[in-house]
């Protein structure tokens, strides 16, 4: 028999607060950290995004790794792992790419593996992976560490998902015309792309919680993983692959659709991502199971999403109530989905998170409260 990964810690730091509980508390009162911003370290023209404008660089540390550590410092406060039968994974997509921007290539840690290295080394960890895999990277990170806990090769795991504003990120969604002017619209017949946004994630995992003195309530089920081999920047136009990757999920958690009580949803607010996921949500059987996006309160964080909206989904979940999907307002996709749009209490048990990106990959993980 497996063992079971228990969520044990969190914390996010983002414009919305330093802490989970702060987070949870501004995502609950419909407040949003995306608004205009004027940077031209980031663009020559204004545009809506949610950044952590008071942390800068320094001669010791990025911007990136100021907000990564103090999102470690945070869930970590209080808990001692042992070095030796912990794994730390970095997820990803750019890490210090603001060092590009900086003109400093030559920087030793612009790689991702040697600022994971050295975020590991501050807290303590040797071991360390890094995950990069597109948007899916914060939700495949936490597959990841659960599969290490469950195969016994380690304890406890602390995953870390994080992403900065850079210019070379700011151009790139600018030159696919994929940057909405206006606040992002989950799932709504007028969205018109998305808000980027930078933010640190941690998720602290235990299989052995109690042998830290730790008594945990929420727990990572089952975990999968699909692609499209569709197209680089283009989704599934079937939504069958991620319907895939959720099925599969649900199986090796040994549920079935019924009991799924929401879904936390990619949502990035594009034309053909929430197409896609209606479809994958059709597809699956999960039409009428209440849905949300949270990218209308953090913009899309990259390496960071699938983390931070897996640690609000759990406060969620905890506190039996339902988030809305903060700028939707009339539903726009091909395939009718349970979109939520105000703040309502809901007994909850379980939680479905999926997350898509470039290059066709999708993954979904199911986390369930224990009473």
């Amino acid at each position: 028999m497996a063992r079971q990964v228990w969520s044990i810690a969190d914390s996010i730091v983002s414009p919305l607060g330093n802490t989970s509980e702060e987070n949870y508390r501004q995502v609950r009162a419909g407040n949003s950290g995306i608004r205009l911003v004027n940077d031209a370290r980031w663009s020559d023209k204004p545009f809506m995004t949610a950044a952590i404008e008071s942390v800068q660089a320094t001669d010791n540390a990025t911007r990136f790794e100021q907000i990564a550590l103090k999102a470690l410092e945070n869930a970590l406060t209080g808990i001692a792992l042992p070095a030796d039968k912990t794994i730390f994974i970095l997820s990803t997509t750019k890490g210090n790419i603001e060092l590009l921007d900086a003109e400093q290539d030559n920087h030793p840690r612009i790689h991702l593996h040697a600022v994971a290295q050295h975020l590991g080394d501050i807290i303590g960890l040797k071991r360390n992976i890094v995950v990069s895999n597109a948007c899916i990277s914060g939700v495949l990170a936490l597959i990841i560490a659960k599969r290490f806990l469950e195969a016994g090769q380690y304890d406890h795991a602390v995953v870390l998902g994080a992403d900065v504003l850079s210019k070379f990120v700011v151009s790139g969604f600018q030159s696919l015309q994929a940057m909405s002017p206006a606040l992002c619209k989950p799932f709504d017949a007028n969205r018109t792309g998305i808000n980027l946004g930078e933010a640190a994630g941690v998720m602290v995992l235990s299989a052995a919680p109690q042998a830290i003195g730790i008594d945990a309530t929420v727990r990572l089920l089952g975990g999968a993983v699909s692609n499209d081999a569709n197209h680089i920047s283009g989704p599934s136009r079937t939504g069958e692959e991620l319907a895939l990757a959720v099925n599969q999920a649900l199986y090796t958690s040994g549920l079935s659709i019924n009991d799924i009580d929401f879904i936390s949803a990619h949502g990035t607010a594009t034309l053909y991502n929430d197409e896609m996921e209606a479809k994958a949500f059709d597809a699956a059987g999960l039409n009428t199971v209440p849905l949300n996006s949270l990218k209308g309160y953090y913009g899309h964080t990259l390496g960071a999403a699938g983390v931070i909206e897996t640690i609000i989904s759990m406060r969620s979940l905890l506190q039996n109530e339902l988030i809305p999907t903060k700028g939707f307002d009339t539903f726009g996709v091909p395939k009718e989905i349970n979109v939520y749009k105000e703040l309502q209490p809901k007994p909850l048990n379980r939680i479905l998170k999926t997350a898509s990106g470039f290059g066709g990959c999708n993954a979904a993980l199911v986390v369930e409260k224990v009473n």
